[in-house]
């Protein structure tokens, strides 16, 4: 499994729109994609539950990817999230 944090600076951070690419960005892979925003976590997947975090500017988060292509998930979903996010 691999990982990384990043936080947040989108001013009204993680809402409909980059919720949607994240989720579209994810499919695209065979590893599972987890984002956890303290106790919580969403399968990046799922576009409600990664709104249901409620992910604000300045919140710091965990991204993990498990599977066959965790490597390239990872680097290219931090890539995502300096981004967008």
């Amino acid at each position: 499994m691999k990982e990384f944090s990043y936080t947040i600076t989108d001013p009204v951070g993680i809402h409909a729109r980059p919720a949607g690419l994240l989720a579209k960005a994810a499919k695209a892979y065979q590893s599972i994609v987890t984002l956890y925003k303290g106790e919580k976590s969403a399968n990046v997947t799922r576009l409600m539950a990664v709104m249901g975090l409620g992910v604000k500017c300045g919140d710091t988060v965990k991204v993990t990817a498990e599977g066959a292509d965790e490597d390239i998930a990872i680097a290219e979903m931090e890539t995502f999230f300096k981004e967008n996010l």
